[in-house]
């Protein structure tokens, strides 16, 4: 099984083909398609490519599905004997992107279509 590591809207995550993960909102339309070139891990079926910072020749081909929000997360503050509290909530802005493949040197290691046949 062929996956990557990438970094994307400040974070890094483990992508595989054909499955969607939720990232920090993105700037794009649904069902645009993104190129992610800042790979820094590659594993084709255990052909290991390290990046150093990134793997060159490396990019991630990933589709906008939608823009949505996350679960609201409840901050409660109090300091005791102050009668002093304040709840706040807040719920994180996301992006759903489909990932289509992984390609290293302009070959495509693996697709949509490899993953699920």
């Amino acid at each position: 099984m062929a996956y990557a590591i990438i970094e994307i809207a400040g974070q890094q995550i483990r992508v595989e083909p054909s499955r969607f993960y939720d990232v920090n909102r993105l700037v794009g339309e649904e069902n645009s398609q993104l190129e992610i070139d800042r790979v820094l891990f590659v594993n084709n079926d255990g052909d290991v490519s390290i990046g150093a910072p990134v793997v060159e020749g490396a990019t991630v081909q990933a589709t906008v599905l939608r823009h949505l929000r996350g679960r609201k997360v409840l901050v409660y503050k109090m300091k005791p004997k102050k009668k002093t509290r304040k709840k706040r909530g807040h719920r994180q802005e996301l992006t759903r992107i489909m990932i289509d493949s992984i390609s290293v040197g302009g070959t495509a290691i693996a697709t949509k279509d490899a993953a699920q046949g």
